[in-house]
């Protein structure tokens, strides 16, 4: 296999890109449990099984998961961080399975929407150590990094 050299700019830009879209619909999802706890609710007893959870326990978990994805948004504590989207992403990816065996019932076909956002969080925790713009951590070897990476 050839190695191909990838622009460092090109790399972090798609990196910061990728974040940034994964945190814009996760980020609508912490709003959604601040400016509809009720709808919050209906979702988690259709999907977890959970009795009525309430608007204080729906603030509680936007809260929560709010903090998660805001350290994710801006870099912070990366390993952390994306591990933990990953896991909350994946939770909701894996809980509506009879959604993805009837595919043609509407709304059903747009549930496969979660399995590319769900790669990209993998992808930016694999290559996290490289998601170093408008970060707050940057790659320790940052300084000395070449131009592009092979």
């Amino acid at each position: 296999m050839q190695t191909v050299a990838v622009p460092k700019v090109a790399l972090t830009w798609s990196l910061f890109l990728l974040r940034l879209g994964v945190g814009l619909v996760l980020g609508m999802w912490v709003l959604n449990k601040f400016v509809n706890p009720v709808g919050t609710s209906g979702m988690m007893q259709h999907f977890y099984g959970t009795p009525d959870i309430g608007q204080g326990v729906s603030y509680a978990l936007g809260a929560v998961q709010g903090f998660i994805v805001l350290a994710f948004l801006i870099g912070s504590r990366k390993r952390v961080a994306t591990a933990l989207v990953f896991l909350m992403h994946l939770g909701s990816t894996l809980t509506p399975i009879a959604n993805y065996l009837d595919p043609w019932t509407a709304p059903n076909l747009l549930f496969y929407a979660a399995w590319p956002m769900l790669a990209a969080i993998a992808a930016l925790y694999l290559l996290r150590d490289y998601d170093t713009l408008f970060s707050m951590e940057a790659a320790p070897e940052a300084e000395a990094a070449p131009d592009s990476i092979s």
